[in-house]
């Protein structure tokens, strides 16, 4: 399976965590967009130095775009595949997702309104 096929899964099954398995809903809000922009910022910044010094290399079959080092286009963004934006979305969302699914469990007044339970 290539990177691009694995980050596209990994973006479906976060989202699928966060709407309907753990019914977090945390794409739904605001307070969430504005903190992965702040964080997407910083991920750019870090993939783009690692990818455009040539830290760390892709193999060009497994990723959109060639092999070449641009810093945008050719399926690059900030040197970075396009790719490890969408994994690092996964990541990220699977993670805060877990942290909020987490808290619900020990603190019976944040679950879910609606769910017949808390407060």
């Amino acid at each position: 399976m290539t990177y691009t096929a694995l980050a596209a899964v990994a973006v479906v099954a976060a989202l699928v965590l966060d709407r309907w398995v753990a019914r977090t809903r945390l794409t739904s809000t605001a307070t969430w967009w504005s903190a992965y922009a702040i964080i997407v910022v910083f991920q750019l910044l870090t993939n783009g130095w690692l990818t455009g010094r040539g830290i760390v290399r892709y193999d060009p079959d497994a990723i959109l775009g060639s092999g070449h080092i641009v810093p945008v286009g050719d399926g690059r963004l900030v040197y970075a595949p396009v790719e490890d934006l969408a994994f690092g979305f996964a990541l990220v969302l699977t993670t805060c997702v877990a942290w909020v699914w987490l808290g619900r469990r020990q603190d019976p007044r944040l679950r879910e309104p609606g769910s017949g339970t808390g407060a």
